[in-house]
């Protein structure tokens, strides 16, 4: 419970900054050491994680929104005139939230069974 309250608010900056970066001009777009997929596949991975751990009980909502999400932000750009929208890099997006979906489902379900194994045997 208490990683869900903290995973709330994060999530959300998380994919405000996303948006801003996206539609922002290029020349804001942050530098980085790696390829651009693999910034676009890592921000997405730790979104869909974070959103994953903030709402445990709607991960498929959550999952379709962010599939979902990454098109639509990505779609964002044409009205940005330095910037392109491209289906690859929507792919790209897509499949990084869908992977941090799976690894926060994941945390979760242990989570979950570690929480009930904690239970006296009188009340399992």
């Amino acid at each position: 419970m208490m990683i869900s309250k903290f995973a709330r608010p994060l999530a959300w900056l998380l994919l405000a900054f996303i948006i801003f970066v996206t539609v922002s001009p290029i020349g804001l777009r942050p530098e980085t050491v790696t390829t651009v997929d693999t910034d676009r596949a890592g921000a997405y991975v730790i979104l869909g994680l974070t959103f994953a751990l903030a709402y445990p009980k709607q991960w498929k909502t959550v999952a379709a929104l962010l599939v979902v999400g990454a098109v639509a932000i990505e779609y964002l750009q044409y009205f940005a005139p330095t910037r392109h929208a491209r289906l690859h890099d929507a792919g790209i997006k897509a499949m990084g939230a869908a992977l941090g979906l799976l690894a926060g489902w994941v945390i979760n379900r242990w989570r979950d069974t570690k929480a009930a194994t904690a239970l006296p045997l009188t009340e399992r």
